[in-house]
C-alpha cells in the first residue's frame, strides 16, 4: 500500500462488523451495490473536485484483517470463532466504478459505486466515506484559492493547524492536486513528490542581535532561495534592509527571491514595499503574503490592487473553516439483483447501479444526467469508469501531475458563474433520466405496499 494511506481493515465502525456477522450467519453473500454521493453544497460552493479515489483503491487492494486485529475482535466477546475465521480469509473481490480523481462533479451525483459481496461492501463503508469526504472537501476548498489568485502562486501552509498529522498530509496532496504550487510540509513532499518550499519564522529573526544580521545570515546560507520575512518589527524598515541584502546578492551574481508579508494591511503594505523595491531596481523581487488567508481574503486584496505575487494559505484552507464537512453518504442501492431505496425524510436515495453522463458544447460543460448503469445517452460522456474489477485495478494509478492537469482542464470547461467566490443562486443543471425515475417510482410503490400496506 502506498505510504501515507491507512492500512488497517479495522478502521470501521463497530456496527459494520455486527451487521457483517449477521450477514454471515444468514449466509448472505450476494453482490451489493453501494453508492457514494454528496447531497448538497456548502455555502458559496457550486461544484466539487473528486479527491480520495486513489486512496480508496489502494485500501481495497490491500484489504485484510491482521492477526492482532482479529485477536482484538475476539477479545470484545461479540463475535463467534467461525466469523473471525471468515474475516481472516476475507479480501476485497468486488468492482469499483468511479469518476477519475480530479473530475469536477456536482451535488446529487454518485462519485463512486462499489459492487461486491455484501459483507465486503459493508465493512469498507467507514473508510470510503472518510477518504472521499475529507479529501474532496479540501480539494474543493483549495481550488477556490487557486481561482481567486488568478494564476498567481499559492502554497499550502496548513500543516501546523490541520486536525492531526494524517490530515496535514492529505491536505498537502489535495491542495496540490487542486492547483497549489507547493507545500511547506516536508513529509508530504517526500511521500507524494510535491514541491516543498519555506522561508523563515519570526523566531529566526528574533534570535539574532538585529534584523539585518538575521537577513544576512540566511542569505549567506541560501543565496539562491532567500525570501525575507518583513513584519517582525516594522515592515517598511525591513523592506529597506531587504534592499541591502538584494544588492549584496546582486554583487555575487545572485538574486533575492522574495519578501514575505505576514500581518497588517496587506494592500497598503504591499504597495509601499513594491515602491521601495522598484525604486532600487528590484522589480524582480516577488512579494509573498501569508497570515489567515483564504479565497475570500485573496479575492479582496487583489480587487483592491495589491501587488502581491504569491500567497501562503494555511489554517482556513486546511480545516475548510467556512464549510468543515460535507453532507455525504454511502448507501445501498441494490442487493442480489434487487434495486433498493430508502424513503427517509430529506435522505431519500435513488435505487439501482447508476451512471453519470455529461454533455459538453463549445468546450464548456452544459448539463449532467444521472441514469441507470446500463443506459447510454447520445452525445454525452459517461463519467463513472470501471477502475477495479475482481478486486484488482483496471489500470495503473495516474501520477499526481496527471491529476493536476486533469483538474486544470476540467476547471477551464466549468461555466464561469460557478467559479465565483460568491456565486449567488447559480447552480449547474443535473437531471435524472426517465428510466431512473421510473425505476424509483416502481420501487417506492412496492415499498409502500409491502411495508405500509398502502
Amino acid at each position: 500500500m502506498k505510504k501515507g494511506f491507512c492500512r488497517s481493515a479495522l478502521f470501521t465502525d463497530l456496527y459494520e462488523l455486527t451487521m457483517a456477522a449477521v450477514y454471515f450467519e444468514r449466509e448472505m453473500f450476494a453482490p451489493a451495490t453501494f453508492s457514494f454521493f454528496i447531497r448538497s453544497y456548502p455555502v458559496n460552493r457550486r461544484f466539487f473536485v473528486a479527491c480520495g479515489v486513489e486512496e480508496v483503491l489502494s485500501f481495497l487492494e490491500n484489504f485484510r484483517f491482521q492477526e492482532e486485529e482479529l485477536a482484538y475482535l475476539e477479545g470484545l466477546g461479540l463475535f463467534k470463532p467461525r466469523f473471525l475465521e471468515f474475516l481472516a480469509r476475507l479480501r476485497f473481490t468486488g468492482e469499483v466504478y468511479a469518476m477519475e480523481e480530479g473530475t469536477i462533479f456536482f451535488a446529487g451525483e454518485p462519485l463512486l459505486e462499489i459492487t461486491a459481496p455484501i459483507i465486503e461492501a459493508q465493512l469498507i463503508e467507514t473508510f470510503v466515506i472518510n477518504a472521499l469526504c475529507f479529501e474532496t472537501l479540501i480539494a474543493s476548498k483549495a481550488i477556490r484559492s487557486v481561482i481567486a489568485a488568478k494564476d498567481r502562486v499559492v502554497v499550502d501552509f496548513s500543516a501546523r493547524r490541520t486536525h492531526g498529522v494524517d490530515a496535514a498530509l492529505k491536505v498537502a496532496r489535495a491542495s496540490y492536486l487542486a492547483g497549489f504550487s507547493a507545500t511547506s510540509n516536508t513529509l508530504a513532499g517526500k511521500i507524494y513528490g510535491i514541491p516543498v518550499t519555506g522561508t523563515m519564522a519570526h523566531s529566526f529573526i528574533e534570535s539574532f542581535p538585529s534584523e539585518i544580521e538575521a537577513f544576512s545570515a540566511f542569505a549567506e546560507v541560501f543565496p539562491e532561495n532567500t525570501v525575507l520575512l518583513l513584519d517582525t518589527y516594522d515592515t517598511l524598515a525591513a523592506a529597506r534592509k531587504a534592499v541591502q541584502i538584494a544588492k549584496k546578492l546582486e554583487a555575487q551574481g545572485k538574486r533575492l527571491k522574495g519578501v514575505r508579508l505576514d500581518s497588517g494591511d496587506l494592500v497598503e503594505l504591499s504597495r509601499k514595499v513594491r515602491e521601495i523595491l522598484d525604486a532600487h531596481g528590484l522589480d524582480y523581487v516577488k512579494i509573498f503574503a501569508s497570515g489567515g488567508l483564504d479565497e475570500y481574503k485573496i479575492a479582496e486584496v487583489l480587487a483592491k490592487g495589491a501587488p502581491i505575487d504569491a500567497f501562503g494559505v494555511g489554517t482556513k484552507m486546511g480545516v475548510s473553516a467556512d464549510a468543515p464537512y460535507l453532507d455525504a453518504a454511502y448507501k445501498l442501492v441494490s442487493y442480489d439483483g434487487r434495486p433498493v431505496t430508502k424513503l427517509s425524510s430529506g435522505k431519500k436515495t435513488l435505487a439501482g447501479a447508476k451512471q453519470v453522463f455529461r454533455r459538453e458544447e463549445n468546450g464548456r460543460y452544459q448539463e449532467d444526467f444521472v441514469g441507470l448503469r446500463e443506459e447510454t445517452l447520445p452525445e454525452a460522456t459517461p463519467l463513472l469508469k470501471p477502475l477495479m474489477k475482481g478486486g484488482e485495478r483496471c489500470a495503473p494509478a495516474r501520477s499526481l501531475e496527471e491529476v493536476r492537469k486533469r483538474v486544470k482542464d476540467e476547471l477551464s470547461k466549468l461555466p464561469e458563474p460557478l467559479k465565483e467566490i460568491h456565486p449567488g443562486e447559480v447552480f449547474y443543471p443535473v437531471h435524472y433520466t426517465e428510466k431512473l425515475l421510473t425505476l424509483q417510482r416502481q420501487i417506492e410503490e412496492e415499498i409502500r405496499r409491502k411495508e405500509l400496506g398502502l
